[in-house]
């Protein structure tokens, strides 16, 4: 028989790693390594058990997922990450995505999809939750083709240019901080050099711009 696949659990709540455990302990060919409840002590449990998947909420008591996510693969590439969570914007699926991760759930899914997507990325593919599929594609389409962007755009780093549709939508710099995960000084600067890139002086011209070439349009 082949060994059990390795997991770790990763969330902030009791009941939602006590459910888990006890839902995923059922399965005889899958395993749970540990649980952990923050950033740090994730790694430390990473570090000593040798996961073959890491599970993980996008919201942590000491620092993001996205963060978590970029840790876990640095200090051990060859884990997969799978998130499970209640995000279901277009922003955190794709900064999910360039973090590194595998899969991308949603914490209503079923117990059987949530089995095969946990199969299917061990396994070597990838997962997204059908649900949101099509949505972020065509939004990561948008924010990544040259087609559809301005010849300015065309100089933003992938994280500044997740931010011009949050400012399109008249999202402010706390609400964008939010979103992203990131703090307010850090969207400060983010915005400052979007507006040096795009020859611009405030956000509203940087949504003009935005609005007026990117396609396909936003969706709201």
């Amino acid at each position: 028989m082949k060994p059990p696949i390795r997991i770790v659990l990763l969330d902030g709540h009791d009941l939602v790693l006590k459910g888990l455990h006890s839902l995923l302990s059922k399965e005889p060919d899958l395993l749970i390594a540990g649980e952990a409840k923050t950033v740090a002590d994730a790694l430390s449990l990473v570090a000593r058990v040798h996961p073959h998947l890491v599970i993980l909420e996008m919201s942590l008591p000491d620092g993001s997922g996205m963060e978590a996510c970029r840790r876990l693969i640095e200090m051990a590439p060859q884990v997969r990450i799978l998130f499970l969570t209640n995000h279901a914007e277009d922003t955190m699926v794709a900064a999910a995505i360039r973090s590194g991760a595998h899969g991308y759930l949603l914490k209503d899914v079923k117990i059987d999809e949530l089995l095969h997507a946990i199969r299917m990325i061990v396994g070597g593919r990838g997962y997204l939750d059908p649900r949101i599929t099509q949505h972020a594609l065509q939004w990561i389409r948008a924010i990544a083709s040259p087609e559809s962007q301005l010849p300015g755009t065309r100089r933003l780093s992938p994280q500044e240019r997740l931010i011009l549709p949050l400012l399109a939508k008249g999202k402010t710099n706390k609400q964008i901080a939010a979103d992203l995960h990131l703090s307010d000084k850090t969207i400060k600067n983010y915005l400052s050099n979007i507006y040096d890139k795009l020859g611009v002086n405030r956000r509203t011209e940087a949504v003009v711009k935005f609005m007026r070439d990117t396609d396909p349009p936003l969706h709201t």
